[in-house]
């Protein structure tokens, strides 16, 4: 990924710095972003009013302290906080009743490129999910490792579309117990 004038690698750096305790990087990097973020919310609110806008900010600045161990350091900032900025924006307009629909092409150039799967993540996966329910490990295995759409997996398990959404989610909730117990 290409970032004109090095900001990418000034914020990774500094959050860096920021979270091996550094504060005065930290507030480097979260006043570098702020008018960033401004910039990209104002960009995609419409007609919303300025205080709108200015919560989703903050809303946005607070996930990212919140949330901010969960970064990999080892990949840029950036696309981290235009995915939280992404997220909040959506969650305030559905707060708001509005429908949202944010071009994937303005976020293409931050999306890291998709990696080739990993084969012993596949089978660690295949294993955790063979100790599930066979409904719930033949809807994953469906959905997750053979990459089938939901319409061909509801209809090859005979679940209709809502089914399958609760069905999916009820699964999910069973794989992260499993994986909590020390599964894999």
């Amino acid at each position: 990924m290409t970032v004109k004038d090095g900001r990418d690698d000034d914020w990774s750096t500094w959050m860096r710095a920021a979270i091996a305790g550094d504060q005065a990087a930290y507030h480097r990097v979260l006043s570098a972003m702020t008018p960033v973020l401004r910039g990209i919310v104002r960009a995609r609110a419409g007609a919303m009013d300025a205080n709108w806008c200015e919560d989703v900010v903050q809303e946005t600045l607070l996930a990212i302290h919140l949330k901010r161990a969960t970064w990999d350091p080892a990949m840029p900032l950036r696309p981290w906080v235009y995915a939280i900025a992404r997220h909040k924006l959506i969650d305030a307009f559905r707060r708001r009743g509005r429908a949202v629909h944010l071009p994937v092409e303005d976020f293409a150039e931050t999306l890291p490129a998709a990696e080739a799967p990993d084969g012993l993540e596949l089978r660690d996966a295949g294993l955790l999910i063979d100790r599930l329910q066979d409904r719930d490990a033949a809807l994953l295995r469906c959905l997750a490792l053979e990459a089938r759409g939901q319409d061909e997996c509801g209809q090859r398990l005979g679940l209709t579309p809502g089914t399958l959404r609760v069905a999916l989610h009820r699964a999910l909730q069973r794989l992260a117990k499993l994986r909590q117990e020390g599964g894999l």
